[in-house]
């Protein structure tokens, strides 16, 4: 008989939200072409990077269009009259789209940043035009924040919090083009007198047949639409790849084209068409059989430390951002643990984790942001006046979890590197582009120390190079006489004048999406294309799990949702104390397969995966 609290969880999800059952929207769909994916990365992992790559085209193809249309033009225009007259501009999502609105504001605040450093004019004037609005405030660049996407007023609050105003330019991010969350800084905006953009992946009849609040904004002419529907996932549902990566392309280059504008750089050239030329060249350097070779023996690195038990430390800089969306993303998306803090010995070990250059952590935060923090850091009474009692206390306690303090308990400065030693059996990466080649080459340079370290310490190291092909060459040169045994993976990037070298921050996103998802299809996260081991951390994801029990074992969705909440409830205790924890659609799959009780289904689950369960 099911836990009477995990059955009255489920009955309300039934009653209550309707509105979040999101199969019929075309990013919630299996991808034909990646339908034998965790067959063929089985058999081959090159083969399974081709696969991923292949779906990357749709990218590719989507900005295409996009280009051709007047859009990038008109939208340029918008955003120039706007900041010109003193506006500013906001970036606002929750989860994938979150990561990229604090991504491209980090993006905007670093370009000026290093004209300052150059002694070049304009920074005063336009550095600070640029805020980012994720759900969850930055706590949730490198954690989830539980729920928080659920409730437009979240989406309201926080974007008011951040000062919107009339005048200003407001671009609402959302993959799926139906977060609550989102929505909200919509209308807030609107209602204070913004421009707003709506920035979205699925059909606009799909959604307006489908989603209320989609088509309340969609019908809204107030709000301009970009819709950039590149078709279904690589993994089905899994958003954070080619959704946010059309909207990556296509948010830098509207910036590239202010920027220009702003420096006097612009010029007659079709900076949009030099754009999607560059793309293309970067697109097929990554699916070439060349690269996927390299790449396949990082995949096969990770693969096995992780199957063994040990960790993988990533050291970046000016790619940080970039390296730390993947890695936080992993965790919702295939049940692995999340960066540890510091300071709780109790909480599973983090399977990956990221360094920064800077040795104190709170430098190492403003170095990667480009800025201060921005938590969100609400009183039990602001969080009342959004939600009914009960719920209000509920959320609150989750706002007390995501404070500048701690977010500074996980500690991504060198700080850090006292409490996540790196020994035999581990693994260390650089990651780093043309820019930073002298901090592999020198004796004191940052990724030179740490890889050298890790490598006296009985690690395995890799370095993952992005450069144009007479720094590659170099990077070659160099490895080849290294004490270090580091394995190679370069990879070569466009040459281009583009202020912002959109190619190498969406290759980068390209790469690192596919060497994590195809080592977490080796290790069994996902059968097909289906992320069966996805974490129910919000009402989107509860659907979408649902769906996937159902679909997995016959059952009707009503029974697959009580069976899930009875995992999701078993697995709480230790889900909510940060240790490791079985995912519950795969426990749900096991137990109704087979007749098992939970702890006999844990037990099968991890039998079929061929690893070793967490410790206790």
């Amino acid at each position: 008989m099911a836990n009477e609290t995990a059955a009255e969880r489920a009955r309300q999800f039934l009653a209550e939200a309707t509105q979040f059952r999101l199969g019929k929207l075309l990013t919630e769909s299996p991808h034909p072409r990646s339908a034998q994916l965790s067959q063929r990365a089985g058999e081959s992992i090159p083969a399974g990077l081709e696969v991923l790559f292949d779906i990357d085209r749709d990218v590719v193809e989507t900005y295409r269009q996009w280009v051709e249309s007047d859009a990038p033009g008109r939208i340029r225009d918008e955003v120039l009259a706007a900041l010109r007259a003193g506006g500013r501009l906001f970036f606002t999502g929750c989860g994938a789209t979150g990561r990229l609105s604090i991504q491209l504001d980090s993006i905007w605040r670093d370009f000026w940043q290093r004209r300052r450093a150059s002694g070049l004019p304009g920074v005063d004037e336009w550095e600070d035009r640029t805020f980012s609005v994720m759900a969850g405030g930055d706590f949730a660049l490198i954690k989830s924040v539980e729920g928080f996407e659920d409730y437009t007023q979240f989406g309201r609050r926080q974007i008011r919090d951040r000062g919107v105003r009339a005048g200003d330019v407001v671009f609402a991010i959302t993959e799926g083009g139906e977060t609550s969350f989102v929505i909200g800084t919509a209308w807030e905006a609107l209602d204070a007198g913004a421009r707003v953009f709506f920035v979205y992946n699925n059909p606009d009849d799909v959604l307006r047949e489908n989603v209320e609040r989609s088509r309340e904004v969609i019908d809204e002419p107030r709000i301009t639409k970009i819709n950039l529907t590149t078709g279904p996932m690589a993994i089905t549902g899994s958003t954070r790849m080619q959704a946010t990566s059309i909207q990556l392309c296509v948010m830098m280059t509207i910036l590239e084209m202010v920027l220009r504008a702003l420096t006097g750089a612009d010029s007659q050239e079709d900076v949009p068409g030099a754009t999607l030329r560059a793309l293309e060249e970067m697109h097929a350097t990554l699916a070439s059989e060349a690269l996927r070779d390299d790449l396949a023996k990082l995949v096969a690195r990770e693969e096995s430390v992780y199957r063994a038990r040990h960790r993988n430390t990533y050291f970046a800089d000016r790619l940080g951002i970039d390296v730390l969306t993947d890695t936080t993303e992993r965790s919702p998306t295939f049940c692995v643990p999340s960066f540890r803090k510091f300071d709780d010995p109790d909480a599973a070990e983090s399977w990956s984790f990221l360094f920064l250059p800077p040795y104190d952590t709170a430098a190492a935060w403003e170095h990667l942001l480009k800025r201060t923090l921005a938590p969100v850091e609400w009183s039990l009474e602001e969080v009342r006046e959004m939600l009914p009692a009960g719920e209000a206390e509920r959320q609150h306690a989750i706002v007390r979890g995501i404070s500048r303090e701690e977010i500074l308990r996980f500690r991504i400065g060198l700080d850090g590197l006292p409490y996540r030693a790196i020994g035999p059996g581990d693994a260390a990466t650089a990651i780093l582009t043309e820019e930073e080649k002298e901090a592999l080459f020198t004796p004191d340079g940052f990724y030179r120390v740490r890889l050298e370290q890790a490598d006296a310490s009985g690690a395995a190291t890799a370095v993952l190079f992005f450069g144009r092909p007479g720094a590659i060459e170099e990077v070659r040169a160099f490895l080849a006489t290294w004490e270090v045994s580091a394995l190679p993976i370069l990879v070569p990037v466009p040459e281009t004048d583009l202020l912002l070298n959109l190619p190498l921050r969406v290759g980068a996103k390209m790469l690192l999406n596919a060497l994590s998802t195809c080592t977490m299809v080796r290790l069994g996260r996902v059968l097909g294309n289906v992320m069966i081991w996805v974490v129910p951390s919000n009402l989107k994801l509860i659907d979408r799990s649902t769906r996937y029990i159902a679909n997995l074992t016959g059952l009707s969705y009503e029974e697959a949702c009580y069976l899930l909440f009875e995992a999701m409830e078993y697995v709480g205790p230790r889900w909510h104390a940060g240790k490791e924890y079985p995912a519950p659609v795969g426990l749900s799959v096991m137990r109704a397969r087979h007749g098992l009780t939970f702890p006999e289904a844990e037990k099968r689950l991890y039998e079929e995966l061929g690893i070793e369960p967490p410790r206790a």
